[in-house]
């Protein structure tokens, strides 16, 4: 008794939460079936290893402010048929984070843009990379409001810092000059420095109505589309598609 309680002792000085609930098991295990004395270290080791991975992707996953956790295995490839799923694979190898290159997903309100675009971050901090996910209004609220309380230096590192800043759905609202320039600043900062995951239902040619300025849309267009891949989706929302399933657009017709 007085071994265990140094040995459990030991473990919380160090740190350890996962060897302590699995010792007594692998103990018994070690006995049973003589196993060596490194194979047994070994295995607690592996147990804590694994435990401490778990930790930091739930921390890192938290905070990324990603709005739902949905995987590439979750997507529906068969419905939205525009999208080559061999190409998506290829992105979450994660080659376009390590060279500091933008990924932009083009389509209309559903088809998915926002999925895959949490699914490779999802798979970009499983691989230790950091994330930050945001919108336009968010982004730019935010940086309104250092801006007014002269922090702006300080908040702008929070979209400057991560390896991969998403900002989801471009397009919804038109900019502001004062907002159009927060965020063409944030796209000058992260050229060539860091990946950007954008998702927009407008094409690039009514980018110029969204920040009020066809200069302006030109400029943010160079530095994001220079090392840059564009996946266009064309389709059907999946939404519709759910509400298609459950019948409601047959009871709406017949109550027409």
């Amino acid at each position: 008794m007085i071994l265990q309680e140094r040995l459990q002792s030991a473990l919380e000085e160090l740190g350890c939460t996962r060897i302590p609930e699995v010792l007594h098991h692998y103990a018994e295990e070690a006995s049973e079936e003589n196993i060596s004395y490194l194979e047994f270290l070994d295995k607690l080791l592996q147990e804590e290893l694994a435990a401490k991975h778990d930790r930091f992707i739930k921390m890192k996953t938290r905070l990324a402010r990603l709005p739902y956790h949905k995987t590439l295995d979750e997507f529906d490839f068969t419905f939205q048929t525009s999208i080559d799923e061999r190409r998506i694979r290829d992105l979450a190898t994660l080659q376009f984070v390590e060279h500091q290159e933008n990924l932009i997903f083009l389509g209309p309100p559903g088809v998915g843009k926002t999925h895959l675009a949490v699914a490779l971050a999802l798979e970009a901090i499983a691989r230790r990379y950091t994330v930050y996910f945001t919108t336009p209004h968010d982004l730019v609220q935010d940086l309104q409001e250092a801006h007014q309380t002269n922090t702006i230096k300080r908040k702008m590192r929070k979209y400057i810092k991560p390896n991969i800043l998403i900002i989801d759905e471009i397009g919804y609202r038109k900019m502001e000059d004062t907002a159009a320039h927060f965020f063409s600043q944030i796209v000058s900062e992260r050229y060539e420095k860091g990946a950007i995951i954008l998702t927009s239902n407008k094409s690039y040619g009514a980018w110029g109505d969204i920040f009020g300025d066809p200069v302006l849309a030109t400029a943010i267009l160079d530095r994001l589309l220079h090392h840059s891949s564009t996946i266009n989706i064309k389709g059907e929302s999946y939404r519709i598609k759910e509400k298609k399933k459950a019948g409601f657009f047959k009871q709406d017709e017949a109550q027409k």
